[in-house]
């Protein structure tokens, strides 16, 4: 079959171990099913595959893509949660310590077919395309989780996005102004601003530029080149949820300004299927639809990687068959 993949981990150059080509069919374990990619988005963790981060060197060649949907062999539509828990696991999928991502250990979603756990797979919204609907497994549902689970923010409290144009940002700042909550947003250029008010928000800021007012909430995705901003721009008491580096995990933690002003830090990763089940339902309640910025056919995979890896990004990359 059809499938975009990487061969080896590569480091250096990540890009030069990305292969479009074929792969053998999957077998279909028992309690497992087939699904037929009709899309599948990019994210930042496909680019983190190619270097060899968080996947053993024997798991190679691995098909990548956390994200799709599709149809069953039957029609159905189907959307995919991505995170795969251990035989027997009960409660919050996030906290199975023996849990994995699509591409870590089971091959990915870019490819003509997967096959998951039955239980991974979530009817799709009739109001959602099928490109729509693929970005909703790991960027929309790692917002969802950020806002509504974690942050314990309430309608007319104001939310600091920080960066203006990623999968998980653009989420944030869609779900938070549906849900009664002021965004302010910060990005590095007038483009990806201008983007962010598109969106939805209320208001943009220069990366790093000194905010009107303290907020109740920051969001983190970008790590180290944001931190000290979102520590600053946080009120007494406020919340800071976290769910990404992009720019590097180790900023100084400045644990006077935490203690003093009783700062919290919240880690966040993914989402569980009921959340992806929730956040399905509150996109078809709303009739909010995600901001995709490139459309491809998975036959030039190549040209989305590349987009990505210069952080040239608007909006979700989503790949088609």
């Amino acid at each position: 079959m059809f499938a975009v993949y990487a061969k080896e981990p590569n480091a250096e150059s990540p890009l030069d171990s990305l292969v479009v080509g074929e792969r053998p069919e999957p077998e279909v374990p028992e309690g497992w099913v087939r699904v037929h990619v009709r899309a599948a988005s990019l994210n930042m963790h496909d680019l983190w595959t190619l270097r060899g981060v968080g996947i053993k060197a024997e798991q190679f060649p691995m098909i990548l893509g956390c994200d799709g949907a599709g149809t069953l062999d039957d029609g159905t539509e189907v959307v995919l949660h991505s995170v795969i828990n251990a035989p027997g696991w009960q409660g919050d999928d996030t906290l199975d310590p023996k849990r994995t991502l699509l591409t870590e250990k089971y091959q990915g979603t870019f490819a003509d077919q997967i096959v998951v756990p039955a239980r991974n797979v979530v009817p799709k919204p009739a109001g959602l395309s099928f490109p729509e609907a693929a970005t909703m497994g790991t960027a929309w549902l790692t917002a969802y989780r950020m806002l509504f689970v974690k942050s314990g923010l309430r309608p007319g409290q104001t939310m600091l996005v920080q960066g203006a144009s990623g999968g998980v940002s653009t989420a944030l700042i869609a779900l938070g102004r549906a849900a009664g909550f002021r965004v302010w947003v910060t990005g590095r250029s007038e483009e990806k601003r201008a983007l962010a008010e598109q969106v939805g928000a209320h208001q943009t800021f220069e990366s790093g530029a000194r905010l009107p007012e303290r907020v109740d909430a920051a969001f983190e995705t970008v790590g180290k080149a944001t931190w000290a901003h979102t520590l600053k721009s946080l009120k007494p008491g406020g919340v800071v949820v976290v769910s990404g580096s992009t720019s590097g995990p180790d900023p100084s933690a400045d644990l006077q300004r935490v203690f003093f002003l009783q700062l919290r830090i919240l880690g966040s990763t993914m989402g569980t299927r009921d959340e992806l089940a929730d956040l399905l339902g509150y996109l078809a309640l709303t009739g909010i639809k995600p901001q995709i910025g490139t459309l491809l056919p998975l036959a030039e995979a190549a040209e989305g990687f590349r987009v990505m890896a210069e952080g040239e990004t608007a909006g979700k990359i989503v790949f088609t068959r």
